[in-house]
């Protein structure tokens, strides 16, 4: 990838948040919206030194980055499966285009095998996006039963913090997810064999989501198994497809 891309996705992915007060959300989201914004354009005007497909390759693969970065913050912040869900079609039509760009450079049969291979890709990308989002909405709609203690009975100072244990375990779902997502993100960065990769990464109500693409099926496996590792997570849905 195009190194002033590379260094704009990471500047993106530095920028996410763990899970924000509600009043905060919205600027929240709007802040990291605009600087996907911003982001997109200073990548886009470094593509204009180059020329050609490679040019044209350079400009699609800063549409991809603004995408993920958009469906960052629609995950760390408005976190619902209608939104999730076409934040993640949106990223996999925005890989698709880099995909059938770079497929330009290419012949004869080598560039209709390219352009099935990206088509391909795309249609099991869309599935898993409309997938997460029915998980999600289910989920959503059946959520975990949290047990709450009965405070009923207790004196009025453990009344008290009875009351605020509750609170606590109603809220404790909302903010999992993001820190789920947080946690996974970091450990993805630490580990050699993944740190440099395009794992995208979603969570829904403790179900991870994992996309993009990666050189090998053992790095694939091993995402899921590093995302299945994090407290808080329910089931992992490997999206990752082998280049």
């Amino acid at each position: 990838m195009n190194k002033m891309i590379a260094l704009v996705l990471a500047a993106s992915a530095s920028a996410l948040l763990a899970a924000a007060p509600a009043y905060a959300q919205d600027s929240s989201y709007k802040s990291l919206t605009d600087k996907a914004t911003n982001d997109y354009k200073q990548a886009k005007d470094a593509c204009s030194s180059q020329s050609g497909n490679a040019k044209k390759v350079c400009v699609e693969e800063a549409k991809v980055v603004r995408a993920k970065a958009d469906s960052d913050a629609v995950a760390q912040h408005r976190n619902t499966p209608r939104e999730l869900g076409k934040a993640r079609k949106d990223v996999a039509n925005a890989e698709y285009d880099l995909a059938k760009t770079k497929c330009g450079e290419r012949t004869g049969a080598n560039k209709t095998s390219c352009m099935n291979d990206a088509k391909a890709s795309k249609t099991a990308a869309l599935a898993d996006a409309n997938t997460g989002a029915r998980d999600g909405a289910n989920m959503a709609q059946n959520p975990p039963a949290v047990t709450k203690e009965n405070c009923d009975a207790m004196d009025a100072t453990a009344k008290a913090a009875c009351m605020t244990r509750n609170a606590a375990g109603s809220t404790k779902m909302a903010v999992t997810d993001s820190v789920i997502t947080t946690k996974i993100k970091a450990d993805l960065v630490k580990d050699n064999d993944l740190k440099a990769l395009e794992v995208h990464v979603e969570t829904v109500n403790g179900v991870v989501m994992l996309s993009g693409f990666v050189p090998s099926q053992a790095q694939v496996q091993k995402a899921a198994d590093l995302a299945r590792g994090v407290e808080g997570v329910t089931d992992v849905k490997n999206g990752l497809k082998v280049k």
